[in-house]
């Protein structure tokens, strides 16, 4: 896997996009012969063998009994069928998930509390986690010619992703010590960069090197991307993170478990297919053969819809549920 200093070589997506966001392809290139919806899981809350408390009952009790309660909260991935099911709404294509949950005007769509008590999180936007993408990947691995050629496109816009001239660094590591003098020197270090305006520029390291950070980006449509050539049977291993370059190496040196951005696109050498990630969107959309949106869909591991090509999925796209 190696960064691509010429992004030349996604330029066909772009001559695939709609200048316009009014219909998916905005993000997703026409012409395919099918696509698929993945849509991402999203987070439950509860509390085994009894419902959540609704908020105003959880207002009124006492603190003591709010704590022991917190300690037995399980979350757990949640499908959107069975969020669905949770608040009387149905699934089906353009299904929004602030209308699946019932949001009412100005509500906040993120966390809600379906009428049973549990607590449901909207899905990530933008991202897959390790495992979801990996089996997406044995499905898009069987769809082309050239498993072991391709390409993957991160956005340019995620924190710590790209090195830059600045004041600031884009994110900071705290650390911590028992020796208390030790500990004030440490705070310093870390508030002093963001403080200190009237130090000159200088260049805040990323996830990235500085010749990628400065490098040509692959540009579509209001989006800039940082391009790589990646075998897409890489993505099949659920182990993928440890392989990529954009892999969070400076996270670890700081005690993380080792992660990295999941591909926004990727697609194979032969373009049979491209998968999307799209950074707004909570589903990812894969565009291909109508065989591999068959076999996406068919995928009890996966929760995934054929689309029409021309499908809008804006914010208010559901027209089903109120």
């Amino acid at each position: 896997m190696e960064w691509i200093a010429d992004p030349d070589v996604g330029a066909w997506l772009r001559e695939r996009l709609d200048t316009e966001h009014s219909t998916m392809h905005g993000v997703v290139p026409r012409g395919f012969a099918a696509y698929a919806r993945v849509f991402h899981p999203a987070i439950v809350r509860s509390l085994p063998g009894r419902p959540v408390p609704p908020p105003d009952e959880w207002e009124r009790m006492p603190e003591a009994e709010r704590a022991r309660l917190v300690e037995d909260f399980v979350d757990a991935p949640a499908t959107w069928t069975e969020t669905a099911s949770a608040f009387g709404t149905t699934l089906h294509p353009q299904a929004q998930w602030q209308s699946i949950v019932r949001t009412p005007v100005d509500g906040d769509w993120r966390t809600r509390i379906a009428p049973d008590g549990r607590e449901f999180t909207a899905p990530t936007e933008g991202e897959l986690d390790t495992d979801l993408l990996a089996r997406i990947a044995t499905h898009l691995v069987a769809g082309t010619s050239t498993p072991d050629a391709g390409f993957a496109a991160v956005w340019e816009g995620f924190g710590g992703l790209l090195g830059f001239f600045g004041h600031t660094p884009s994110r900071a590591f705290l650390t911590f010590s028992d020796d208390p003098n030790h500990q004030a020197m440490l705070d310093r270090s870390t508030h002093d960069p963001f403080n200190n305006v009237f130090r000159k520029p200088t260049w805040q390291e990323g996830i990235l090197s500085r010749e990628i950070s400065e490098g040509p980006k692959l540009s579509l449509p209001d989006r800039d991307y940082v391009l790589f050539s990646t075998p897409p049977r890489a993505f099949a291993d659920p182990e993928w993170v440890l392989q990529v370059p954009w892999r969070d190496l400076p996270a670890e040196e700081h005690g993380f478990a080792p992660q990295a951005q999941s591909p926004n696109l990727l697609w194979p050498e032969d373009r049979a297919w491209v998968m999307v990630s799209e950074i707004d969107f909570d589903s990812t959309i894969v565009a291909g053969s109508v065989e591999l949106v068959r076999a996406i869909c068919a995928d009890d591991r996966l929760e995934a819809v054929p689309l029409p090509e021309g499908t809008t999925l804006t914010w208010d796209a559901d027209g089903v549920n109120p």
